[in-house]
């Protein structure tokens, strides 16, 4: 990994990190991570994102599946996927310092009609590479127009699409194809995920979202399936259990005020879908609990 775009993310960071260890930089899609010492787990339904890794080591896990990625590695997730990650190695003299780029389908798509490039066959959701030269480098350039706010209104949306273009066009390539087909399976989940993570206290039946889908119902759940490795019902459940998860730790709210708004109608059955989730009641995470 460029020593280079180490040290220009290390200043960045002195100067914009948050308490949670999260810089938000002002340009869309790019998050700068820092953590001094190894983490707990961490619960949630990924979107699509590339990770680049400058220190430390970290672990994702996605069904019976565990991927460990350290500095000079990628992480690409190319679905809304489930995941459980936890920082593995961090201290306060070499935390872990990681770049998170959202992956844009649109900005794929037209990358993809330029270049002529097909989609290839589908891939694993999740997949490490150690990160290629050329990405590095749109990387540091793109780490460098935050000083410069001037200059970053009328580039960064260029250098977003380069970084874009190189990881179409190395190693990454195979697996982020499918994202921008147009119209391919990949995209059309993602519509109806879209209405899933916007509506996912409510009930949404599946042939509603398979109808934005545009397809079948069996086909949409064959599909939705092979995308995120759930069923819809079960994709909906985590996201209300994660964001309950949130509310309690985050804001303080009581098991059942988290359990109702997030959409159960019944606590017992809110109680035991935690558990079942998160290995613990939904007591141990509210405010005051040990």
């Amino acid at each position: 990994m460029s020593a280079a775009l180490l040290k220009v993310v290390r200043e960045y960071l002195d100067r914009h990190v948050g308490p949670n260890g999260l810089a938000q930089t002002p340009i869309s899609g790019l998050t700068i991570i820092r953590t001094h010492e190894p983490s707990g787990l961490d619960y949630a339904i990924t979107r699509p994102l590339a990770c680049l890794v400058l220190q430390g080591r970290k672990q994702v896990m996605m069904g019976t599946q565990t991927f460990t990625f350290s500095a000079g590695d990628s992480l690409l997730i190319t679905a809304d996927v489930p995941t459980v990650s936890q920082i593995v190695q961090a201290s306060p003299e070499v935390p872990y310092i990681s770049l998170v780029i959202d992956l844009n389908p649109a900005l794929l798509t037209e990358l993809m009609e330029e270049m002529k490039s097909a989609p290839s066959p589908e891939a694993a959701p999740i997949k490490i590479e150690p990160t290629d030269t050329e990405v590095v480098e749109a990387a540091l350039r793109l780490m460098r127009l935050l000083d410069r706010p001037a200059s970053a209104t009328v580039l960064h949306a260029s250098l977003m699409r380069e970084l874009h273009y190189w990881l179409l066009a190395g190693r990454h390539g195979s697996a982020i194809s499918r994202l921008g087909w147009p119209d391919g399976h990949a995209q059309r989940i993602a519509r109806a995920v879209t209405v899933l993570r916007s509506e996912f206290n409510r009930p949404l039946p599946v042939e509603h979202l398979a109808s934005v889908a545009g397809m079948s119902t069996s086909s949409f759940h064959h599909h939705f399936r092979k995308h995120t490795s759930l069923t819809p019902l079960q994709f909906q459940k985590q996201l209300r259990l994660i964001e309950a998860r949130r509310l309690m730790i985050g804001e303080g709210a009581s098991s059942s005020t988290a359990a109702f708004t997030v959409g159960y109608e019944s606590v017992s059955q809110f109680n035991r879908e935690y558990r079942r989730l998160f290995g613990m009641p939904p007591g141990r995470h509210t405010a005051g609990a040990c």
